[in-house]
């Protein structure tokens, strides 16, 4: 049932014209044009060293958060989660299989994302397994987060909650302005939060060639199960 769900959420997904350019086409442009243009100090990286690390986490938000959490308020509003409600489906089966189907299409951002980079001049370090642990904490702590939002909110607070979200931590988590831009007491709650610990820990192994970044993986995971605790407890399905 598990794999079944997963794959139908991942057509849905990838039928969605508005979910694509959400979760492909934004992360893209906006590592072409931040890379093109000196908009801001990059705290002693190269322009695109410190750009591709945060625009990896954006595309987990983006897709992990922002574009699930959309897509589950509106199935929820339509009534697609009540009828899934009374199928053999268990609830934590249509919860993981989206996460699961987050994972899938976060393949293809990085691929985009990579890609571009490395035309752009980008040359990663550190180990392949220490991003692959930060990306899948990163993804199941914002997919927890996200399953909380849809369906606790009606679709419409949903929609607009996760849109500013998106927004605020597009600029304040560290993904495109470095955390010593913001006054220390800031910075030392901005850097807890899913995106400024995914981008910060992305941004040690990838352009510093650090090893596990264990104090963002712990962060990851807090987040993950606090989401995933939460969602399972108060999620409803209409």
């Amino acid at each position: 049932m598990l794999a079944v769900q997963t794959t139908f959420e991942t057509r849905l997904l990838l039928r969605n014209g508005e979910q694509l350019l959400l979760t492909a086409i934004i992360p893209v442009v906006l590592l072409a044009l931040l890379t093109a243009v000196p908009v801001f100090d990059t705290a002693g990286y190269e322009r695109v060293d410190f750009l591709v690390p945060g625009i990896l986490a954006l595309s987990v938000m983006s897709t992990a958060f922002t574009s699930l959490a959309i897509a589950t308020g509106y199935e929820r509003r339509y009534g697609v989660l009540k009828r899934l409600a009374a199928s053999p489906l268990p609830r934590w089966a249509l919860l993981l299989a989206k996460a699961l189907t987050v994972l899938v299409v976060e393949v293809l951002q990085v691929a985009l994302v990579c890609g571009l980079g490395w035309a752009l001049g980008w040359r990663p370090h550190g180990s392949v397994l220490a991003v692959a642990v930060l990306f899948v904490a990163g993804t199941l702590a914002f997919a927890g987060l996200g399953l909380l939002m849809a369906g606790t909110l009606r679709a419409e607070a949903t929609l607009a909650a996760a849109n500013l979200v998106y927004i605020l931590l597009l600029v304040l988590g560290g993904v495109v302005i470095p955390f010593d831009q913001f006054p220390d007491a800031a910075a030392s709650v901005l850097t807890t939060t899913p995106t400024g610990a995914l981008a910060d820990g992305l941004r040690d192994v990838l352009a510093d060639g650090a090893a596990m970044p264990w104090g963002a993986a712990g962060i990851l995971v807090g987040w993950a199960v606090a989401g995933f605790a939460a969602a399972a407890r108060w999620f409803r399905w209409e």
